[in-house]
């Protein structure tokens, strides 16, 4: 436990995406918005995301979002691990959720 405690402070020191096991697998850790620096702290797929909503014009769906990151969007499937994403963003600030389902960015 120590070791796993040391290693989670040395990659939030060294401000790389911290992660963590969960049921044996390892997963990445999205920040609150307010704890993070920037959004460097993001792991990739999500600065990807925040970048798209950020360059659209106004609110998008997750649909546009899986198209631009190339994913099939005629496989409902297929969107669902997105749509996690970018709620998970919401949930923390990064994004907004409107309560038509689209998402913007937070100034």
């Amino acid at each position: 436990m120590n070791r796993l405690a040391e290693q989670v402070q040395a990659d939030a020191e060294a401000g790389a995406p911290v992660s963590a096991k969960v049921a044996g697998r390892a997963v990445l850790l999205v920040p609150h918005r307010s704890d993070a620096a920037d959004e460097g702290a993001l792991p990739g797929d999500y600065r990807k995301i925040l970048a798209i909503v950020r360059e659209a014009d106004g609110p998008v769906q997750v649909r546009a979002v899986g198209e631009r990151l190339g994913l099939d969007a005629s496989v409902r499937g297929k969107l669902e691990p997105l749509r996690a994403k970018m709620t998970k963003l919401a949930d923390r600030g990064w994004l907004h959720k409107r309560g038509d389902g689209r998402f913007t960015a937070r100034p």
